[in-house]
């Protein structure tokens, strides 16, 4: 089941190994077994051996390993290695002893800090039950400062498994982080969704705006409900949609108030997912992200994006078809048609990708600028020859961003190899591949690296 749902939804983890930390006598094996068992142990080893949960044992149906870990100092090693290898950390304390807690921001944070372990982490008070009632004091208020520092802490839980009191919930709260985690999607400084989140979903509403007016109508969002979530909304339920974006939309903008005659907008749109992270939900957020082939980089899957296999003196260029599609692309956005692309304009067109591919060597600069800062059709189209020659899949990655409507896979096509150009005494190359030497200030970089047949200009 875990594979079949993994291959539905690329993206999302096979499997998700938990290591549970703490210091000794905080109640880790107990916890363990309570939670398998759904009986509280009267004696446990020192340490379990690694445990596997049910598949079905909750709603994701994604395996769920637990390793339970030594507090002898000489294990420590051990203890290191296992940390490395997990998917989220469970750190516990005993409610008990003031002690332990303590020690998270004095030792165990600051030690997964130390070793790159960079996954949620899971802080449980075990032994609720023996704490002293003196002594109550809410959870909020104790963990809110070691929250302030030390962000990767995606939820505390307190948890008696002597009286099994919210002990399934610490594996729970474990597994989703990894499955919807939150760092990904939301700025939790700001309040506010993340660019890339912003990006992806940006491109998912146009992809779901069929008739491409700005707006969701009622068919288009139930259409778009069904193959997410497997179900249609009833009539009232999309009233209901829209009237929760009319009546909590923050300000809106001057012609945009998430709703309009046509339907549901891109701001409303953006601003129900914000509000479903806000309260919680990371899960419908992900679940569309995932429908619509994006991992936890916010990135389309690798299972989605081709390879291709070339021979050493094989290239790869975008087909005619493809560089149609690139003119007309640039066409679209050249809104004053002065064969000018700034950089706005630019972005815009990659605003739909996570971000612009060309902002990095080798691409920033690769291309002549216009008078205007900007690109001139040419060097648009040789940005992406560049591109395709240097990363195909990348640049079939890039056509997806951006809506390339046909099979991208398709977009790019193998050179002839050459040494039988060399043998008919001609190239089907339109991209060629020179390396210019000389001594330094000689003019190389002004030479360029790429020569854009004509018959392609």
């Amino acid at each position: 089941m875990a594979k079949a749902a993994a291959a539905a939804n690329p993206g999302v983890k096979s499997g998700v190994r938990i290591v549970v930390a703490g210091d000794r006598g905080t109640g880790k094996s107990s916890l363990i077994v309570t939670a398998i068992s759904d009986t509280f142990p009267s004696s446990v080893p020192p340490v379990l051996p690694p445990t596997r949960m049910p598949d079905d044992f909750y709603p994701d149906r994604v395996p769920i390993t637990i390793i339970d870990t030594s507090s002898k100092a000489e294990d420590a090693g051990k203890v290191a290695e296992e940390l490395k290898r997990a998917d989220a950390v469970v750190l516990t304390y005993a409610c008990d002893r003031p002690e332990t807690l303590d020690r998270l921001s004095t030792f165990w944070l600051p030690e997964l800090r130390q070793l790159e372990v960079k996954v949620p982490v899971i802080v449980v008070g075990c032994k609720l039950d023996l704490r002293d009632e003196n002594q109550q004091v809410s959870l909020e208020q104790v963990m809110s400062p070691i929250m302030q520092q030390f962000r990767e802490i995606e939820t505390c839980i307190e948890c008696s498994a002597f009286k099994h009191i919210q002990i399934p919930e610490v594996f729970y709260y474990a597994q989703k982080a990894v499955l919807h985690p939150t760092g990904p999607l939301f700025d939790q400084e700001s309040q506010t969704l993340k660019p890339r989140c912003v990006r992806a979903l940006k491109r998912i509403f146009i992809l779901c705006d069929l008739d491409r007016d700005g707006a969701l109508s009622d068919a288009e969002l139930n259409e778009f409900q069904v193959k997410c979530f497997n179900a249609p909304l009833q009539p009232s339920e999309i009233v209901g949609v829209k009237k929760v974006v009319e009546e909590k939309l923050p300000g809106g903008g001057v012609n945009d108030r998430g709703v309009n005659e046509r339907g549901l907008t891109l701001t409303g749109f953006l601003f129900l997912h914000a509000l479903f992270i806000e309260k919680g939900r990371l899960e419908t957020t992900w679940t569309v992200l995932r429908k619509f082939g994006y991992n936890n980089d916010i990135k389309l899957a690798d299972e989605i994006i081709p390879s291709f296999k070339r021979a050493p003196d094989q290239s790869a260029e975008l087909t005619s078809e493809a560089v149609e599609y690139l003119r007309n692309i640039y066409e679209l956005f050249d809104s004053d048609n002065d064969n000018n692309l700034r950089p706005a304009e630019l972005e815009d067109i990659f605003s739909t990708a996570p971000e612009s591919p060309w902002e990095e060597p080798p691409y920033k600069d690769a291309a002549e600028k216009t008078a205007l800062s900007g690109l001139s059709v040419n060097a648009f189209l040789s940005e992406w020859a560049l591109m395709t020659l240097l990363d195909p899949s990348r640049a079939v990655e890039n056509l997806i961003y951006i809506g390339y409507p046909g099979d991208a896979a398709a977009a790019v096509r193998l050179t002839r190899r050459r040494r039988l150009d060399r043998k008919k005494q001609q190239s089907d190359r339109n991209v060629f591949h020179c390396f210019v030497f000389g001594p330094k200030k000689s003019g190389k970089v002004c030479i360029g690296e790429f020569f854009y047949w004509k018959t392609i200009l």
